[in-house]
């Protein structure tokens, strides 16, 4: 091997033999340090010693880059670079797995480094995301508008309204490394303080949030583990009071007047069957004409504790049903613009019962609105939509309902032994109860109805 103290000059006129692939030249003041060119013209800096009886080889650096003697401690020449790698040898520690550890440490420093800028408002789509299968519609909803930003939202046939950004909306930017205690208490106080419902559910979803966080391997131990606690809970939110808001015998004519005054019949008919039928709020959003069987008079719940369930279709019910069934078949009229029609639009039935065309998912969203108004006009105070869930079961014992009726057709869990496993109503059983109980919320009411057959199949509605 040709051996020569290298030099600026020579490294610049060293070149690859011809017919070669590459090309040595090593440097006498160095042992091991040479330069290797290849037929491309590429010329670079490689060390090569024996260790354990074997031979190895590092390729230091391309000559443009390193310089053959450098006067500098934190960025050495070639050569002292190759004195460095020989003092290694001789300590009995290979230079390859020394250069691999250090590579693997300092990924591992920027690994950590990348993780530690994580945001509460980056970490929370993928929160959802790997959530949301275990969620029913209403829990989604939540955890989106409780971290909705805010914006412009845009209705139909109106101009855009600004929207209120969501309780945890000002949390999003903090990095989960920074979410203490003392940061949440910070931002729950101000919550609080301005809407105390939207702070108290605002913070149940960011403890069962950083619980997640503190599972998954990517986010453990950023955030800090008592920084929802839950003594802070107990001084900062506002004590929680059951809502007893119930329908009372004598607001039931009331009520069903002003509902049934409601001009969208989507709407009117989905607030009634709700208090005839006592589902979850979401539940009853959530069916679809497939999951209603005229035929036989019944109702497929999608349940969120069990899956689903089928309960009667009582007449009454059936009847608006049927009606709303009878608008979702019928295509929409034919426009006219200057005595000609225009050009008939993409139509097809709705899958859902209670469809909405200005909503994304294609069916009624938020009926609440309308619900309040017409709780005004009949003169209720604070009657939520779950507030017609309670009233089911609680009007049902007018007509003493078993209680075990009920809570099956509710969707609720049978308390007993007797109820969990030596008590299995067939649908008929249902609906005879469930129709006693339809017919007596009209009865007080003051609502005329008729149904052609007995067991409630098929109906018409007088009045």
């Amino acid at each position: 091997m040709a051996r020569i103290r290298l030099t600026a000059g020579r490294i610049r006129d060293f070149a690859c033999n011809d017919g070669e692939g590459q090309s040595f030249l090593w440097d006498t003041d160095a042992p091991g340090l040479g330069i290797r060119a290849t037929a491309n013209g590429a010329k670079s800096y490689i060390f090569q010693a024996r260790q354990a009886g074997k031979s190895i080889r590092i390729t230091i650096g391309d000559v443009k880059s390193w310089a053959i003697e450098s006067g500098d401690a934190a960025n050495p020449g070639a050569r002292e670079r190759a004195r460095q790698l020989q003092t290694m040898i001789d300590q009995g520690i290979d230079p390859r797995q020394a250069h691999a550890e250090q590579i693997a440490q300092v990924e591992v420093k920027r690994v950590e480094a990348q993780r530690r800028d994580v945001t509460v408002g980056e970490a929370w789509p993928i929160y959802i995301e790997a959530r949301r299968q275990k969620w029913g519609t209403r829990s989604l909803l939540d955890h989106q508008n409780i971290a909705d930003a805010g914006g412009y939202a845009v209705k139909r046939g109106a101009k855009g309204q600004r929207k209120e950004p969501g309780a945890l909306a000002s949390m999003l930017p903090v990095l989960l490394s920074d979410v203490t205690k003392g940061r949440v208490k910070a931002w729950l106080r101000i919550e609080t303080a301005r809407r105390p419902t939207q702070a108290a559910l605002a913070f149940r979803l960011l403890r069962a949030f950083l619980n997640w966080c503190n599972d998954t391997p990517v986010y453990a131990g950023l955030a800090a583990e008592d920084a929802c606690s839950a003594r802070m809970a107990k001084e900062n939110l506002t004590k929680q009071i059951a809502k007893k808001d119930c329908l009372q015998r004598e607001q039931l004519s009331a009520w069903f007047a002003a509902v049934r005054k409601i001009k969208n019949p989507v709407i009117a008919i989905y607030l009634q069957t709700l208090l005839l039928t006592g589902p979850r709020r979401e539940e009853l959003a959530g069916l679809k004409w497939t999951e209603v069987d005229f035929q036989w008079s019944s109702l497929t719940i999608r349940d969120k504790v069990d899956g689903e369930r089928v309960i009667p279709l009582p007449p009454y019910v059936h009847s608006l049903l049927s009606e709303l069934k009878r608008i979702n078949n019928t295509p929409p009229k034919v426009k006219k613009l200057r005595g000609k029609e225009l050009p008939a639009p993409k139509w097809k039935p709705s899958p859902w019962v209670f469809s909405s065309g200005a909503a994304a998912s294609g069916r009624l969203q938020e009926p609440s609105i309308q619900h309040r108004k017409a709780c005004a006009i009949a003169g209720i105070e604070g009657m939520t939509l779950h507030g017609l869930r309670r009233s089911f079961g609680t009007l049902a014992e007018w007509v003493e309902a078993p209680d075990g009726v009920v809570k099956q057709i509710q969707g609720h869990k049978p308390s007993g032994t007797a109820e969990k496993h030596y008590r299995q109503r067939p649908l008929d059983l249902l609906r005879m109860w469930h129709t006693k109980i339809e017919s007596w919320m009209l009865s007080e009411a003051g609502i005329e109805f008729k149904s052609t057959h007995n067991d409630g199949r098929v109906a018409k509605r007088i009045s």
